[in-house]
């Protein structure tokens, strides 16, 4: 009974244990946001025109016809020696593969081409045009959950002095929006709040939000902040806590939604800074090369049906209120409880209303952070293929424009193109073992005692794969030649094709690891085994010993079996198998290595894997590890 007691008052002695912090607030302006039904649409009353329906309707015709085009011949291969059991599954495998490679290349493609100088788009989103004089009021969130304090507030005090030298200070507030638990890190968190409000100087609109309960996580974080104070400001910028964005961004931003009243979001394409390891390099690099022509293609295709990326965008707040409250969801996990990837959920809930919802690829100075290891970014996905699961049955939702569904089935099938993979790797283990399942019982090769399955139909499937992934990095290479000072700044030709040489080693090494990660989290969802959602890792130097094998034993033992099976076919599966086996056979010390600080700094020194945000830093990325090193006055 006393234990239940305790219990029962628990909440209720930490509330008033945190009101003291909650003397630093503006005057609250509630705003209705109500839960969506999801089973009845709402009457849009803004239906933009958009010609993105066209596009992407081409890109699937196209990739269909990829496809088709390319199983004709792996059919062919196949039949040879008449259908076996086993065979069909092997075709359909490889179909919805080479289907997600093809859309992916067709869209990288687009994006080269949409990414060319010559093609205009609204001077509110270009960094060339002038910055644009503010009417409106614009409250930038900051949710926070359990982080490491120090750079959370460094980055945001960066961001807070790129806003007032942008000419924006009377026009932006900044919101804390603190869910923390752990007693000390939320001591830390108001220390530090207050230590910057003295920075900032009087007048500083910097205000520090604490909830007790983490309910909803994320998204009840900004639906709360909403419900008390939305109805005082006309746009929201929500950040990540490994968020930095240019204070002319922001009022880039901010001029956009106003002089476009029927959009309700606009999302950037932040690039990756700040990493070390060798593998968070290898990230970064990839992100700043490659990055831009995939976001200039979804762009393209997406139209005024893009989508939310959950940070580093600016939306409409009343749009939001109205339209984006999300329901909590029928039944146990994975696909019951509150939605936990509510980003695509929440841009397809405004769309649905009528407001646009759009990509600005050519803004630059918006920009992240990303997980320093491999296990920190399985941890991470872990996570996010759980709530990518969850959108499954939120896709036939009522309303929402086709497009946006399609958003939501393309991030849950990032998410079973991993299983596809090792189906396709259990069927090439299987075949040597048991031959009968490959072919018909007329099959000549196997009464002659010849093993019948083709890895000619593997070997071409992954050699298109390969090149569908390839032939991107190579278009964006091409593009980074053709512009002189970006050049300069990667290192030149030279050094730009060896950190790509480098980065495409490292990612095919990483994606076996990648892909067993990504079933096991599939496998545990649908057991409804729920992943949590916890603090993400982001300053991390990597695992030692211990942890890699605890981490990655299954993956050695796994490489070491798919190795012995290859040896019975050295000619065949052992080809195109040699990357599978090779980065699952050496995940430890890929993992050992790939987390090393000193690797990272090793390339770096060598000019591989070297960013232009590195040999020439923005003065917020500047500001923000400044402050991070010991917060000197400004």
């Amino acid at each position: 009974m006393f234990a239940q007691a305790r219990t029962s008052h628990a909440p209720e002695r930490r509330r008033r244990w945190i009101a003291e912090f909650f003397d630093d607030l503006p005057a609250e302006a509630p705003l209705h946001m109500p839960d969506q039904c999801l089973r009845t649409a709402p009457d849009a009353a803004l239906r933009p025109a958009s010609d993105a329906s066209l596009r992407l309707g081409g890109l699937i015709l196209a990739t269909a016809i990829l496809t088709g085009a390319a199983l004709i011949p792996v059919y062919q291969l196949l039949a040879r020696d008449d259908i076996g059991p086993l065979d069909p599954v092997i075709l359909a495998t490889v179909g919805l593969l080479f289907a997600w490679s093809a859309f992916s290349f067709l869209s990288a493609l687009a994006g080269f081409f949409a990414a060319a100088p010559s093609r205009a788009s609204p001077p509110e989103l270009d960094d060339g045009a002038p910055l644009p004089w503010l009417s409106s009021r614009t409250a930038v969130l900051l949710p926070i959950y359990n982080e490491t304090p120090q750079p959370v507030f460094s980055r945001l005090h960066a961001i807070c002095e790129s806003v007032a030298a942008a000419g924006g200070a009377g026009r932006f507030d900044f919101f804390v929006l603190s869910d923390t638990t752990n007693r000390g890190i939320l001591a830390t968190e108001y220390g530090l709040f207050q230590r910057l409000r003295l920075r900032l100087g009087a007048g500083a609109r910097v205000f520090y939000r604490h909830r007790p309960e983490n309910l909803g996580r994320k998204a009840g974080n900004i639906a709360e902040w909403v419900r008390r104070f939305g109805g005082a400001y006309d746009f929201m910028a929500v950040l990540d806590a490994d968020s930095l964005i240019e204070g002319e961004t922001l009022v880039r931003l901010a001029g956009a939604m106003e002089r476009g009243p029927d959009i309700g979001l606009i999302q950037t394409a932040p690039s990756i800074v700040n990493r070390h390891t060798l593998f968070s390099r290898a990230e970064q690099f990839s992100s700043r090369l490659y990055g831009p022509l995939l976001a200039h293609g979804i762009a393209w295709w997406s139209g005024s049906e893009g989508n939310y990326w959950g940070h580093n965008a600016v939306i409409r707040v009343r749009a939001f209120a109205a339209h984006a409250g999300l329901p909590r969801l029928r039944g146990p996990q994975p696909f019951g409880g509150h939605v936990l990837s509510h980003d695509f959920v929440e841009a397809a809930l405004i769309r649905r209303a009528g407001w646009r919802v759009v990509l600005a690829p050519r803004l630059g100075g918006s920009y992240e952070e990303s997980p320093p290891t491999l296990g920190g970014l399985m941890a991470r996905d872990r996570r996010w293929s759980q709530g990518n699961l969850q959108h499954l049955p939120l896709t036939f939702a009522r309303g929402l424009h086709w497009i946006s569904r399609f958003h939501l089935i393309r991030g849950i099938s990032a998410y079973l193109v991993a299983p596809l993979w090792l189906l396709l790797v259990a069927a090439a283990v299987a075949l040597p073992l048991h031959p009968e399942w490959g072919a018909g019982a007329g099959a000549s090769r196997l009464a002659a005692g010849v093993r019948i399955f083709d890895q000619e139909a593997m070997g071409v499937a992954f050699s298109v794969a390969i090149g569908f992934l390839l032939v991107p990095k190579l278009l964006a290479f091409a593009r980074m030649l053709g512009a002189p000072e970006e050049r300069r700044l990667f290192g030149g030709a030279r050094r730009a094709a060896l950190s790509i040489a480098v980065e495409t080693l490292v990612s095919t090494l990483v994606a076996p690891l990648i892909m067993v990660s990504h079933t096991r989290s599939l496998a545990e969802a649908l057991a409804g085994r729920d992943a949590g959602w916890a603090a993400q890792a982001r300053d991390s130097t990597g695992p030692d010993l211990k942890q890699s094998v605890r981490l990655h034993a299954f993956d050695t033992a796994l490489g070491c079996g798919l190795f012995w099976v290859a040896l019975a076919d050295p000619g065949g599966a052992m080809v195109w198998m040699t990357p599978v086996i090779a980065g699952l056979t050496l995940a430890i010390p890929l993992a050992l290595g790939s987390a090393s600080a000193r690797l990272g700094q090793a390339a770096r020194r060598l000019g591989i894997l070297v960013t232009p945000e590195e040999r020439r830093p923005p003065q917020i990325l500047v500001r923000a590890n400044a402050h991070r090193a010991g917060w000197p006055t400004a």
